[in-house]
């Protein structure tokens, strides 16, 4: 009995420890991430400039749903995340099936895939100035092909179609990444059985890769989506607070940032938070439904 008693307390003794090592970065969860957000819905209800306050109820959020400028930049976050999925996933998928069919280089490929996901956004905005510029790379290489100069941030499509070039650059490394990963787990067994039975290479990837890689499909998009409503600093770089030209480039986050640090109105920035915090959890809700048992 006295053994067990002492077998009780060393556990105990034990978990309290690990509860220890556990309290630094608990302490720093609470701190830095729950505390902002309950932070944060507290002030949506707010009117604030950063030291005084008064109580508004709803009107914070009802002036945010009345605002044509969030109406702008919901539509351009929209526009500029639809298009470049609509064009980098499927890409993508066609970059990982072209490099999972060779057998050498596939590492110095990946690699070069990946740097532009790696690199700073607002770095590779800056350079995308410079591409898009009348002058650019970009219409120096389309007028190979006999297309005239564009301005591309001069106008507003134009300028939204500039930003999603820009997406599609930086993020396609990542959609080849989970492609080939994918595509790695299908066995080969079953492109040989389809061989033998006399199935084109066609055939072998509508009825065999392409039913595989549906997961793959769902999760870049919606985790795509999930990214896209964050959108900030690639056009931020582009087209400054405002999202010029004419707000073409103004995202959600750009009229939080363009609310709180610009206007002092930090009310009303702390409303369109949390009404972008509803959408990214319902496109996550949907991820998990839809990845849901699944590897």
């Amino acid at each position: 009995m006295r053994r067990k008693k002492e077998i009780a307390l060393k556990k105990r003794e034990t978990g309290i420890i690990w509860y220890l090592f556990l309290l630094p970065t608990l302490s720093g969860v609470l701190l830095f991430m729950a505390y902002p957000i309950i932070e944060v819905f507290r002030l949506s209800f707010y009117q604030s400039n950063g030291t005084m306050e008064s109580f508004k109820g709803l009107a914070n959020y009802q002036y945010i749903l009345e605002n044509d400028i969030f109406h702008t930049a919901i539509f351009n976050t929209f526009f500029i995340t639809f298009f470049q999925l609509l064009i980098a996933i499927p890409l993508g998928f066609l970059i990982a099936l072209a490099i999972n069919s060779i057998s050498r280089g596939k590492n110095f490929l990946k690699a070069l895939f990946f740097i532009p996901y790696v690199t700073p956004a607002i770095a590779a905005g800056t350079l995308f100035l410079f591409i898009l510029h009348p002058d650019g790379i970009l219409n120096e290489f389309l007028g190979w092909f006999g297309v005239e100069p564009i301005s591309w941030l001069e106008t507003g499509v134009s300028a939204r179609f500039g930003a999603v070039i820009l997406s599609i650059w930086r993020s396609m490394g990542f959609n080849v990444i989970i492609f080939l990963a994918y595509l790695q787990t299908i066995s080969p067994e079953y492109y040989e059985a389809a061989y033998v039975d006399g199935c084109s290479r066609w055939q072998a990837h509508r009825y065999i890769t392409f039913p595989q890689m549906r997961d793959a499909f769902a999760f870049l998009i919606i985790m795509g989506w999930i990214g896209g409503m964050q959108r900030f600093t690639e056009v931020y770089a582009l087209g400054g607070v405002t999202g010029s030209p004419a707000r073409s480039l103004h995202t959600i986050v750009g009229f939080i940032y363009e609310r709180g640090f610009g206007n002092f109105e930090f009310g009303i920035a702390a409303a369109a938070s949390c009404i972008l915090f509803v959408i990214i959890l319902a496109f996550t809700l949907l991820n998990l439904r839809l990845t849901r048992g699944k590897d």
